[in-house]
Order: structure tokens, then sequence, then C-alpha cells
């Protein structure tokens, strides 16, 4: 038995988007999958499934919206897949890059990806400043890493048209040149939480 129906999970992210029911069955999948192994590996401090739903699943995809589509984007330190994942699920078109350097959570978007069975989602299982030099992304995402201001330093130089920053009213990074003049974007259902999208001058 699935933890939430497909049809709860579509309520709960109503604010959001309406999710097609393709995208609804995937997202039951890695919801399920996520906490079968949060209950013995600490992927995420939420631990109710309504939550996860609308914090990392909604916010994640309210994101998606905003970015445009672009061709490849790389989200740096994605923990338990947050925001990348779910961008790859709604545009499965998105060459979408998971950077992350714990065993335990890369070994999961590993577990996830084959599940999910996502081409278009490649897991780079080490610090992202490691990747080639020649790797270049559209669009790079960050969202609660630790150390922000760091992870933006070493994504500047990768990003060759936006940086997309999922944080709060009152924790903005400072960023990191030429990014600068962002635009701010509140999340639904939240009262401090925006999207910070700030783009490379052309």
């Amino acid at each position: 038995m699935p933890t939430l129906t497909e049809e709860t999970i579509a309520k709960l992210l109503a604010p959001y988007l309406t999710p097609p029911s393709t995208l609804l069955h995937q997202l039951s999948l890695y919801l399920d999958l996520l906490l079968k192994w949060n209950a013995h590996t600490n992927l995420t401090a939420i631990r109710d499934p309504h939550e996860i739903v609308r914090r990392h699943f909604g916010e994640s995809l309210f994101a998606a919206q905003q970015l445009g589509q672009p061709a490849a984007l790389l989200d740096l330190g994605s923990g338990a897949g947050f925001p990348g994942l779910p961008i790859a699920l709604l545009y499965p078109h998105i060459a979408v890059t998971l950077a992350e350097s714990q065993n335990k959570k890369s070994t999961f978007l590993r577990e996830t990806v084959r599940t999910l069975n996502l081409p278009n989602v490649q897991i780079w299982p080490a610090r992202a400043e490691t990747l080639p030099p020649n790797r270049l992304f559209h669009t790079i995402t960050l969202r609660a890493v630790a150390h922000m201001q760091a992870a933006l330093t070493a994504a500047a130089p990768r990003a060759t048209h936006q940086l997309a920053i999922l944080t709060t009213q009152t924790h903005q990074p400072q960023l990191p040149p030429p990014f600068t003049n962002p635009t701010q974007t509140p999340i639904p259902q939240t009262q401090d939480s925006i999207l910070l999208l700030t783009h490379r001058p052309q």
C-alpha cells in the first residue's frame, strides 16, 4: 500500500501546480522510497509524508515552473533529490545532474533514478567542484545547502545563464559575481520562503 494515495498527493500539490497523472504515479513511488530509506538513513529531517509532499515536492515543482525549461541543469548539493529530481520528473526533456557528495544520499539518488527509470538524470557522487571544467550548465539550483556561500562560489563559473536558489527572505545569500539583481518569487504556502533567480549578463 502506498503511504499516500495519488489523489491525496494531487490535493497537497494543488497550490503549486496541477500535476498530470504520470507525474503523480512517479511522485508516489518517490515518496514511498524516500520514507523507506529515511526510516534508517537520515535523508531529510521532515518525516511526515504530507509535509514531504508540500515542502519537498511542492516547492521543488513550483520552482521548476519558473526556470524556463533549460536544456541542462545541475542540482548542487542535491541531498535526497530536491529540487533536481522533481524538476526532472516534471520536464523529462531536461538533462539533470544531481551532485551529492554524501555516499548514503548519492546511493539513495541512484536507487530512485533506477526505480523511476529516469534516463535524463545523472548522479555525480562527489563535490561539484570535481566536475570536469568543461561541464557547464544553463541553470544551477541550490536548496538548503550547507556552506551556501562556498557552494555559490563553486556554482557561478559553471552556470552559463542562471542560478536558482530556494531560500528565505531572512537568510538570503550574497550572490557571486557576475550574478546580480535577482528576482524574488514567494513560494506558496510559506511565510518566508522565496525562489531567488539571478541571470548571468549576456
